[in-house]
C-alpha cells in the first residue's frame, strides 16, 4: 500500500506492507487525514513520544471505514464509518484500537470527520476534565487560532463559560476568533495583553488558562490567572524552557497541570474517548462542535499540504484526501 514515510532523504510517499490487526485493533481503510503541528516536526525527523525517525509512517488523525477486525475487537463492525487518532495515519490503511475511535456521524463527510479526533479529545480533556471549567467561569485559550484552539473555545462556550478569551499573534486570524466563541481576542506577543485580561475580568484574572504556547508567556499566564485558578499546559509552540516565577505561582495558589497523550496508556486514552462520547458527542452529531477546513489536498500532494502548514497562514484544518 502507499504511505507517507520519513526516510533517509526526508518524508515521501512510498510502498509499505499493509498492516494486519491484532488483539483489539481494527484495520481502517483511510479516506482522509487531518494534519497536526506534531506531524510537521516529524516530517523533519523529530520524534513525538515513541513515534518518529527513519522508517516511520507519519500521521496521527484519520477518518475512514473499518476493513478488518482483530480477534478481540468489540463494539465495531466491518464497514463502519469511523474517525480516530493514533499513529501511521498517512496511508491507505492504518491500525486503530477498537476504543480509540468514534463512529462518524451520517451527516459528516470523511474530510470533515478527519478534522475532529485530535482536537476534540485533547481539548475536552484539557478544558473539562483537567481544567474543571464550570458554568459562569472565565477561560483564556492561548494559541486559539489552531484547530485545537478553535475547538477549545467552542467546548468552553458549550460548557457555559461566561467569558472566553482567545489569543493569536496574526491579525487576520485574531479577527475571526469571535466566529468560534471568543468574547475577546488578544495578541500574546503584545506586552499589554495581561492588562487586557485583567480589565476584562474586573482585575481578578481568568479562572482557567489552556496554554498551547508556554515559553516566554509562562509568567504572564501566572499574572493573568485568578487566585486559586488553573493553568493546563497542553503545548509549547513558543518554547519548552523559560523563566518561571515560583513566587507568583505560590502567591496566586495556581493549580498548574501538564498534559500530553505521549505518556498515556491505552487505557487512559480509551477513557478520554469514553468521556467525549458521554459528555459532548451530541454536540458533534448536531454539528454544534465543528472545525473549518482551510484546504483539502489529494494524497499525491501531501508535501504541498505540509508546505501550506509551514507557511502558517491558514485558519482551521488542512486535510489530505485519499
Amino acid at each position: 500500500m502507499k504511505a507517507y514515510v520519513y526516510g533517509a532523504s526526508g518524508a515521501e510517499i512510498t510502498d509499505v506492507a499493509k498492516p494486519t490487526p491484532k488483539g483489539a485493533q481494527v484495520l481502517v481503510k483511510v479516506h482522509a487525514c487531518g494534519l497536526n503541528r506534531a506531524d510537521l516536526g516529524m516530517t523533519k525527523g523529530h520524534v513525538h513520544g515513541s513515534a518518529g525517525g527513519v522508517g516511520t509512517v507519519l500521521g496521527m488523525e484519520w477518518a475512514g471505514e473499518i476493513a478488518e477486525l482483530g480477534p478481540d475487537a468489540k463494539g465495531v463492525n466491518v464497514g463502519d464509518k469511523v474517525m480516530g487518532s493514533g499513529t501511521a495515519a498517512f496511508a491507505e490503511y492504518t491500525l486503530a484500537d477498537h476504543r480509540r475511535l468514534f463512529r462518524a456521524p451520517s451527516n459528516m463527510n470523511f474530510e470533515e470527520a478527519a478534522t475532529l479526533p485530535v482536537a476534540i479529545t485533547t481539548m475536552h480533556n484539557a478544558v473539562v476534565t483537567n481544567g474543571a471549567l464550570q458554568p459562569g467561569q472565565s477561560v483564556l485559550i492561548q494559541g486559539a487560532s489552531s484547530g485545537v484552539g478553535l475547538m477549545a473555545m467552542q467546548i468552553a462556550k458549550l460548557k457555559g463559560a461566561k467569558l472566553v478569551i482567545g489569543s493569536s499573534t496574526d491579525t487576520m486570524r485574531r479577527g475571526r476568533l469571535k466566529e468560534f466563541g471568543a468574547d475577546l481576542a488578544i495578541d500574546s506577543s503584545d506586552p499589554g495583553w495581561v492588562d487586557q485580561v485583567l480589565k476584562a475580568t474586573g482585575g481578578e484574572g481568568v479562572d482557567l488558562i489552556v496554554d498551547q504556547i508556554s515559553g516566554k508567556v509562562a509568567n504572564q499566564n501566572l499574572a493573568a490567572t485568578k487566585i486559586k485558578g488553573r493553568i493546563v499546559n497542553v503545548g509549547r509552540l513558543g518554547g519548552t524552557h523559560a523563566d518561571f516565577n515560583f513566587d507568583l505561582h505560590a502567591a496566586r495558589r495556581i493549580n498548574y497541570i501538564g498534559v500530553t497523550f505521549r505518556t498515556r496508556t491505552i487505557e487512559e486514552i480509551r477513557e478520554i474517548f469514553d468521556e467525549v462520547r458521554k459528555d459532548i458527542w451530541g454536540a458533534v452529531e448536531s454539528r454544534k462542535l465543528q472545525l473549518p477546513i482551510d484546504k483539502v489536498y489529494p494524497f499525491a500532494e501531501i508535501g504541498k499540504a505540509f508546505e501550506h502548514m509551514e507557511a502558517n497562514k491558514h485558519l482551521g484544518k488542512i486535510v489530505v484526501a485519499l
